[in-house]
Parts: C-alpha cells; sequence; structure tokens
C-alpha cells in the first residue's frame, strides 16, 4: 500500500523542477516506490566546492529536495502544504566526480509535522551522506473571491 496522497509520476516532478535549483544541480528523479523517492545528481563543477569535493550544501540541496517533495506527496495538497522546519546532514566521505543517489523514507508522517531520513550514497553505493528533514504540514489559506 503506498504512503503517498498526491499521485505523481517522474515526468511531472522533472516539469516541475524547470528553471529551479532542482534543474540548475542537475537533480535527476529516478524513482517512485510505495514509501520512498528516489533521484541522483552529478558531481560536477555545479556540485562541488573549491577543493574538487561535492559541496555539503549541494548535498543539503538534494536531501531537502527529496524530502520535501516526498512530504507533499503525503499530505491533500487541495487543503495542505508543506513548510521545511529543520535539515541536518552528517557528511561521511567525499565524492570527487560521477554521481549521487538520494533516497527519501519516511520515519514519521503525521498530521502537523512529518521527518524524513535521506540517504546519499556514491556510484559504489558507499554512504557519502545521512540527513534528516523535518516539515510542517500546514492548511492552505483560501482563495478569496474577486
Amino acid at each position: 500500500m503506498t504512503l503517498w496522497k498526491t499521485r505523481t509520476t517522474l515526468e511531472q516532478l522533472t516539469e516541475s523542477s524547470r528553471d529551479t535549483l532542482m534543474e540548475h544541480l542537475g537533480i535527476e528523479y529516478m524513482e517512485i516506490g510505495d514509501d520512498f523517492l528516489k533521484a541522483r545528481m552529478p558531481v560536477d563543477t555545479r556540485t562541488k566546492q573549491p577543493a574538487g569535493l561535492l559541496h555539503g550544501g549541494a548535498s543539503a540541496a538534494l536531501a531537502e529536495t527529496l524530502g520535501s517533495i516526498a512530504a507533499g506527496l503525503c499530505v491533500d495538497r487541495e487543503t495542505k502544504t508543506i513548510v521545511g522546519l529543520e535539515i541536518n546532514a552528517n557528511h561521511i566521505r567525499p565524492v570527487t566526480d560521477g554521481w549521487v543517489t538520494g533516497v527519501a523514507t519516511p520515519i514519521h508522517v503525521g498530521n502537523t509535522t512529518q521527518l524524513w531520513d535521506i540517504r546519499i550514497y556514491n556510484e559504489q553505493e558507499k554512504l557519502v551522506c545521512v540527513s534528516r528533514l523535518t516539515v510542517a504540514n500546514i492548511d492552505k489559506k483560501p482563495v478569496a473571491a474577486p
């Protein structure tokens, strides 16, 4: 049984990322499972720090992207939206080239908050970064009639 209240496709996620940070960083959505979301990001000039390593901020951007999108899929988009409350990231090993892949899985999906675990791996499937994202589920404000 799927966790998602809002259905989407990889193509729709890609389209919604046009002209955003996700497109600029080269993030590519790979898989939507029943309870996870997976994407990858290149380790290149867009995502490296001056020392030639994957920038920790790029890893955090990948993690927040995955966790936020997954959290958004867990609410009724007609009445709720999500906003980030806190993100942390522990960087475990350096990456100098290739791709990193992130997988977001839920720790807690409640009525008012959600907590997501995002793990980022290198091409050898070694853990690169562990991140945790907390979001709030908030009511959408009604649109005033013209």
